[in-house]
């Protein structure tokens, strides 16, 4: 072309740039959904151990109404 470097390169070039942007974006948008996943997990396991606590609580006054 006008700069001596030929359309397939130019067109090869695009491309590169053009994935490696998309793949800096899935990137972030993974990592969202990393930290997304980790505060599910804290919530479920706070949730369990509050759920195990009443548990116990209900045998204990169940068994105190004997």
């Amino acid at each position: 072309t006008e700069y001596g470097v030929s359309l397939a390169s130019i067109n090869r070039w695009r491309n590169e740039f053009s994935s490696t942007t998309n793949n800096r974006e899935d990137l972030s948008v993974l990592e969202t959904e990393k930290q997304k996943v980790k505060a599910l997990e804290k919530e479920l396991k706070e949730m369990k151990l509050e759920r195990d606590i009443l548990k116990k609580a209900v045998s204990i006054f169940s068994k105190s109404d004997r």
